[in-house]
């Protein structure tokens, strides 16, 4: 079954393709001065096969949620037909549009040397749980129709294509909606050049000589639309390579699809990390040893999950146990290593190392951490996020309690955005998850860190100051009379016993040692007891 559907040049049109149907998509009226024109189809969850015959072929069709195809028109030419089809024998909704380009524009792909279409307009994705990657074929220098276009690689002069320079863009779409209205809206704003360069973001600009690709950060259920706009500087003209948009998830898959982002282990550590946050915001000075165990369950907790996942292959939900399990065990490690030795300053400084940590990762998050040298150089990213870290416990040497109760504020807030994470995403979480992806992945450096801050973000902003700036005050406020910080219990204790030993008016002096103690009940236990009766003689 053929069916037939008019496109305006420029005019999007949405189209249903049942199936075993074929629909002919047909443009007509095509001016003169149009000497190529490319049509982009775009789907959310199923391929479409959009092709220049009627019965698909190779190198004559692409299948794929993006597609697109390129015709050069020849003379006198002034009507063109594709056709769009359902290769998995699926309905497949999509929206489509024509758009015209004039002789002195490039013609994207048109030096393809790797997919099977003579000139392919596309961009190709990539993606995994660290990256998505882009690539697409070079352009050529535009031509008259019926004109050869020029060679490729026959030289490297000005009047060749290695003059054309090559814009990536970037584009979010809203957060927390993968509907396909969401996709169609937005993917209908960015579809031309102008609608990028309006509604998008430039994250890059490539010469003819570097490789044609980009490498994203992934952001798994983010809607995200990337395009290449080529620019022929000389004659100030440029073009528009077909859009393709990821949400680095599978609407497919029911272990990581998009619908089930989030699994139960993680929602319940990061559930059970949001209350502990919100406890040691408020109370986590006053709490001197619950606030210890939180932090160095944090410490130990991440340093092992980097240290397992690098060095074996275990499952994702057992690094996760183990690293849990180790940091308790961290935990109280530095609860016992105060409670015995009393040591609060080698306490602190571990505190301080939390907040640094936090602190570098945000200065890291904003648009610096997406400079070259940064992200050309891993010694120089580590060399200026270990700075940053060590520097901020110096300032607890001198202001220990003051420090202490920042950091209760500061990290137990983030500790509450993170827990909303597991349930409504948040960029916010990008913070630290950037820091850990470039711990685990080595090609992790050259990725551009963008994410989206729409309104979620911003009201977590707000609900992460209020939360840290209340629990500041409040902690401030309530220990301004109490001492700095709690004694060590172990201390108190041998101070007690000794002031028993010395004191000889003190009740307690007169009581015998603990093992005494117990030694003489446990005589108690075992010896027979006596009759009950009169044991001296009668005086007469």
């Amino acid at each position: 079954v053929t069916d037939r559907v008019i496109f305006l040049p420029g005019t999007f049109q949405n189209v249903s393709v049942s199936k075993n149907e074929t629909v002919q998509a047909v443009v007509s009226r095509i001016p003169s001065e149009v000497a190529f024109i490319t049509l982009q189809f775009h789907t959310q969850r199923h391929n479409a096969t959009l092709s220049y015959t009627r019965m698909p072929g190779q190198g004559l069709s692409l299948t794929a949620v993006d597609s697109g195809l390129l015709s050069a028109l020849v003379p006198g030419q002034v009507s063109l037909s594709l056709f769009l089809s359902s290769p998995d024998n699926n309905t497949v909704a999509g929206t489509g549009v024509i758009l015209p380009y004039s002789s002195l524009d490039p013609v994207p792909g048109a030096c393809n040397m790797e997919s099977s279409l003579d000139i392919d307009p596309n961009v190709n994705i990539h993606y995994n749980l660290y990256e998505t990657t882009i690539r697409f074929a070079p352009a050529n220098l535009g031509s008259e129709r019926g004109v050869t276009p020029p060679v490729c690689d026959e030289s490297t002069a000005t009047n060749t294509r290695w003059r054309l320079q090559y814009d990536v863009y970037q584009y979010f779409l809203p957060e927390n909606d993968l509907s396909e209205r969401s996709l169609f809206i937005g993917v209908q704003a960015v579809a031309d050049i102008q609608g990028m360069m309006v509604n998008g973001k430039r994250v890059m600009t490539l010469s003819s000589s570097d490789k044609s690709m980009a490498v994203f950060n992934s952001i798994p259920g983010q809607g995200v639309v990337y395009s290449v706009i080529v620019r022929d500087p000389l004659l100030n003209t440029s073009a528009s390579y077909v859009p393709v948009h990821t949400y680095a998830c599978s609407f497919a898959s029911t272990l990581d699809g998009c619908q089930t982002l989030g699994k139960i282990s993680t929602k319940i550590f990061f559930t059970i990390t949001g209350l502990a946050g919100l406890f040691v915001c408020f109370f986590g000075h006053r709490f001197f040893k619950c606030e210890l165990f939180c932090m160095g369950f944090s410490f130990a907790a991440f340093f092992f999950f980097v240290l397992i996942t690098r060095t074996t292959k275990l499952d994702y939900d057992i690094c996760l146990a183990v690293s849990a399990v180790i940091g308790v065990v961290g935990g109280v490690l530095l609860v016992m290593s105060w409670w015995r030795f009393g040591s609060v300053m080698a306490c602190i400084v571990v505190i301080g190392l939390m907040l640094g940590f936090l602190i570098a990762s945000v200065v890291l998050f904003t648009p610096l951490g997406d400079i070259d040298v940064f992200r050309n150089s891993d010694a120089v990213f580590w060399v200026t996020f270990c700075c940053i870290m060590v520097v901020v416990p110096l300032f607890f040497l001198r202001w220990p309690r003051e420090g202490n109760i920042v950091t209760c504020g500061v990290v137990g807030g983030y500790a509450v955005i993170l827990a909303v994470n597991a349930y409504i995403y948040t960029s916010l979480s990008y913070i630290t998850l950037n820091i850990l992806k470039r711990f685990l992945n080595n090609n992790f450096s050259a990725v551009f860190t963008d994410v989206p801050f729409q309104t979620i973000d911003y009201v977590m902003i707000t609900v992460w100051v209020v939360l840290g700036v209340c629990g500041i005050v409040l902690q401030l406020y309530r220990e301004r009379s109490r001492p700095f910080f709690p004694p060590s219990p172990y201390l108190m204790w041998l101070q007690e016993r000794e002031r028993r030993k010395t004191n000889v008016l003190d009740p307690s002096h007169h009581f015998p040692p603990l093992p005494n103690r117990l030694l003489a009940r446990a005589r108690q236990l075992t010896r027979r007891s006596e009759p009950v009766g009169e044991h001296t003689p009668l005086l007469l």
